[in-house]
């Protein structure tokens, strides 16, 4: 028997237009699987990537499917599975291909290692803007970087939903979160979601800001999501010996490596947590616990209703007005 379900999909590569919501047929869950009614998904730049080609991989075409996040109720399970029943309120796992698994729709099918419990008390649409950020920050400046207390964490591109999760990661760890943005307009609004600092790299210049900020030390922790050239300089903002995670490739390719040894430098990829059995019970914890306790607290930008709204939801992404994560209720 086949279930019928209201999917995003694109045929091409391209501007936000290319996203077309289709009727589509699911067959019932197979082994290992879990069906799931989709209340609410969330975006990530990965995704506006993938739509126009830029991503680290190419979407199989046509009849691609998009996106990493959402959040619903398990309607079925296959056989096999014993994590999950009818019922329970879970979230994606952002572990899959995009275009075999992408979740912009209103049912999906997943692998049952694609699928985590959602939090106690955690609304859908909350629960669809927390796991890639919130894994991404926690595993790449917790689990990767060994942040502790009294770290400071240069943080770029801190407007962006990874940027404000790791404001406030940095926050829960006694650590002090120092933002880039590349305008003025969004300087307050950071402050007041946790920064000690905010560096206006329009107008200001990154590496001498840090230094000031720090008494002429650097960053213990440099947290990247831009790369490009401008993924050098930014060796120099960091403490002698320190740690630079780059996570993303917003300012091109290739990223250049800094020269100011001594250094460790990470790539890091979400999969690291997400990946593996281990990972997601280790964010899974974190989050129960950020989110029950308040240190964790997803900021939501704007909130769209309907699968209509995929293309204006990913227009708002490619704007860059946004602070925080964009969230489409189903």
């Amino acid at each position: 028997m086949s279930i019928t379900a209201r999917t995003v999909l694109f045929h091409e590569l391209g501007g936000p237009d290319v996203l077309r919501v289709e009727e589509t047929e699911l067959p019932d869950p197979g082994p290992g699987e879990v069906l799931v009614d989709v209340a609410a998904l969330a975006l990530n730049r990965a995704e506006a990537l993938f739509r126009s080609g830029g991503y680290f991989y190419q979407p199989t075409l046509p009849a691609s499917r998009n996106g990493y996040e959402a959040a619903g109720t398990v309607a079925a399970v296959g056989p096999g599975v014993t994590a999950f029943a009818p019922g329970d309120p879970v979230m994606s796992a952002a572990n899959f291909e995009l275009s075999a698994h992408g979740v912009y729709g209103d049912r999906i099918l997943l692998p049952e290692d694609s699928v985590v419990p959602r939090p106690a008390g955690v609304d859908a649409a909350t629960g669809a803007a927390v796991w890639v950020s919130y894994s991404t920050a926690y595993g790449a400046l917790v689990r990767t970087a060994g942040l502790t207390a009294g770290d400071h964490v240069l943080i770029t591109g801190a407007s962006s939903g990874t940027g404000t999760a790791a404001i406030q990661v940095a926050r829960r760890a006694g650590a002090v979160p120092i933002a880039t943005t590349r305008t003025e307009d969004k300087r307050r609004q950071l402050l007041d979601l946790g920064a000690e600092r905010v560096i206006v790299s329009g107008s200001e210049d990154v590496v001498e800001e840090t230094r000031r900020i720090t008494g002429g030390r650097g960053a213990e922790i440099v947290f990247d999501g831009l790369g490009g050239a401008g993924f050098r300089a930014l060796g120099d903002a960091a403490v002698e010996g320190g740690t630079l995670v780059s996570y993303g490739w917003l300012g091109g390719l290739p990223t250049e490596l800094p020269m100011s040894w001594p250094l460790t430098v990470h790539g890091y990829n979400n999969f690291t947590m997400s990946g593996t059995a281990d990972g997601r019970l280790r964010t899974a914890r974190y989050l129960d616990s950020g989110l029950a306790d308040g240190t964790l607290r997803p900021v939501v930008a704007e909130v769209f209703d309907g699968l209509d709204r995929i293309g204006d939801a990913h227009r708002l992404m490619e704007s860059n007005r946004h602070t925080g994560k964009i969230v489409v209720r189903v």
